[in-house]
């Protein structure tokens, strides 16, 4: 028993009278217990900041993993919805070659406009006015408004409507405008519009305006 009083006195001196002294100075057990808590410290301070890393690293692949998820299923309904898109599409393009044979070539516009005059006339109307105005070039098609005046019975008049509707090309009736004169005669004011597809030479040319303006070259 005094063996180990004596030990533990000697131990208790070596923790005396610390404070002020450099820890070089210090007795040994001490010192190596101060070394062994400052590597304890390392290793603590390693492992946590190993440790976010780590958790980062598990967040950001998480994140990854659920962006990978929302592709793979509007992939998933691209893959499942394809052969309908593919219909859908052929629909379209059936549907606008129709609009396309409806649209006269820049040969057939005069007879297009006779076949407008003929449907009056074989309603009996009487025209008035029948004036072709100034063609309008859009990026694919051309726009001829047509001013048009006609008198006649209101049923012959509603026929005549009817009649443009039913043209084989496509023809719009725009600004209607109706009168009734003291016999009972209708008059229709209106502006008829035709549209027809651009030759190749149109086409070019329209591409050629509507592209960059280059600078002058020096």
């Amino acid at each position: 028993m005094a063996d180990l009083k004596n030990i533990g006195n000697s131990l208790s001196a070596q923790f005396r009278g610390l404070n002020g002294r450099h820890p070089g100075q210090w007795p040994l057990i001490p010192r190596l217990l101060c070394g062994v808590g400052a590597m304890l410290g390392v290793i603590v301070v390693g492992w946590f900041l190993y440790l976010q890393e780590q958790q980062d690293e598990l967040a950001r692949g998480e994140q990854e993993e659920t962006q990978l998820k929302d592709q793979y299923k509007v992939k998933v309904q691209q893959a499942v919805n394809l052969e309908a898109l593919r219909k859908q599409k052929e629909e379209v393009g059936e549907y606008v070659a129709t609009l396309e044979k409806q649209l006269p070539s820049k040969a057939e516009m005069d007879a297009l406009l006779s076949d407008i005059n003929q449907a009056g006339l074989g309603r009996g109307l009487q025209f008035e006015l029948f004036k072709p105005g100034q063609v309008v070039v859009k990026n694919y098609y051309a726009e001829l408004p047509i001013n048009i005046k006609v008198t006649g019975s209101y049923h012959d008049v509603g026929a005549f409507t009817s009649d443009i509707a039913n043209l084989p090309r496509i023809v719009t009736l725009n600004n209607l405008a109706l009168a009734t004169g003291k016999d009972g005669v209708l008059t229709l004011d209106t502006v008829a519009k035709t549209f027809r597809y651009l030759d190749q030479d149109e086409v070019q040319a329209q591409r050629k305006a509507s592209g960059p303006k280059g600078g002058n070259k020096k």
